[in-house]
């Protein structure tokens, strides 16, 4: 490590423990990148959901649970409970990060994808980075317009993301998710294909075994079932011994059944911000085919796999056969150059003591745009 270590709160959802088997790859990006730097000597502070994984070496930022009145209750504003019980854990956190915690810490990482941190940003007297991992959505993209983004700083995960935003935060840095290629070792392949997320609609399951099954493959699939209603209309009848659902399974697990596929489809029905299954798929030698969406042609190049036009079924179809005779070792080549955690955390660190710098000398922090 360059530097003194730095004492960094990293702010996740207040829904989802940061533990193995992740909710999403949100949740396991947080995950990676509190475990390295914690390893690096950083003191880290994490907030998430009840239950995150006490072996990452972090300390932890209380939720604060909200109990409503009856009266509230049932007022006819009331929004949804889990509305309510973020917007409350959120609200309390900010306070407490101007108040009893004001110089705890010597920056705050935000990934939690809500809009107070983003909203309150300005009366934190700590620096706040905002990692950017979806399109914009109308509560943050509110927070920043009313705010004009003063207090809070932004990175995305892709260009593509950075490009949805440009008309709020202007040029920002891209920092790509990286995965940690020692837990996702090469594989020695096999026949049959995987497809491996979150089983949601937006993420294309169904299509990913309509291909194979055109193409002549098995396929396996994994992750958890985020949307009982989908899974059961639309992946449960498809399922049979050469459609076969593994679960939702650990970080180890995961990587055996990847390195074990002939290559990984990557079906998304919208645009995905970075496509971290990808990287995921590369680093155990695994070539993908996959729709051209979002950031995903920024990760797939032609030596590891294969870009389709989006929902193109019969393209998919044609390309599998292709994309299972790619080099394995290209797969890995790709993931280590473009995709590795270790990347990943030095570009934080960097920009962190960009912001700390900047933060006590009272200048103002300038994005400078990159993309590693």
């Amino acid at each position: 490590m360059t530097g003194a270590p730095l004492r960094i709160a990293l702010l996740a959802s207040c829904r989802f423990p940061i533990r193995q088997p992740f909710a999403g790859g949100l949740e396991s990006h947080v995950w990676y990148l509190a475990r390295t730097l914690s390893a690096d000597g950083h003191r880290v502070t994490l907030f998430a959901g009840p239950d995150s994984d006490p072996a990452l070496g972090c300390t932890h930022l209380e939720v604060r649970t909200l109990e409503m009145s009856a009266a509230a209750r049932t007022d006819a504003s009331m929004p949804s409970i889990q509305f309510m019980a973020e917007h409350h854990a959120y609200l309390q956190l900010m306070l407490d990060l101007g108040g009893p915690l004001a110089g705890a810490f010597d920056v705050i990482h935000n990934h939690s994808l809500h809009y107070l941190p983003v909203a309150m940003a300005a009366s934190v007297p700590t620096p706040i980075l905002c990692t950017l991992h979806t399109p914009p959505t109308p509560w943050l993209e509110s927070a920043i317009t009313v705010g004009t983004g003063q207090g809070a700083h932004f990175a995305a995960v892709s260009a593509h993301t950075a490009a949805s935003w440009r008309h709020a935060v202007g040029d920002i840095d891209v920092i790509p998710n990286g995965v940690d290629l020692a837990d996702w070792p090469v594989g020695s392949g096999g026949r049959r294909l995987i497809w491996f997320g979150r089983l949601v609609p937006e993420k294309g399951a169904h299509l990913a075994i309509i291909a194979a099954r055109r193409a002549g493959f098995p396929l396996v699939l994994a992750g958890p079932i985020s949307d009982k209603e989908y899974f059961e209309r639309s992946i449960r009848p498809l399922l049979d011994r050469d459609v076969v659902y593994l679960g939702h399974l650990g970080q180890s697990a995961l990587a055996a059944a990847i390195g074990r596929s002939a290559a990984a489809l990557v079906t998304p029905v919208w645009d995905e911000p970075y496509g971290l299954v990808v990287a995921e798929a590369l680093a155990c030698g695994t070539p993908v085919v996959a729709f051209a969406r979002g950031g995903i042609p920024e990760v797939l190049t032609p030596d590891c796999g294969r870009l389709v036009p989006p929902d193109d079924l019969d393209a998919l179809v044609r390309a599998i056969p292709e994309t299972v005779r790619l080099s394995r070792a290209a797969a890995r080549i790709r993931a280590t150059e473009h995709c590795s955690e270790r990347t990943m955390v030095d570009a934080y660190v960097a920009t962190y003591r960009r912001l700390t710098r900047a933060h006590r000398s009272g200048k103002s922090f300038r994005h400078t745009r990159t993309s590693l």
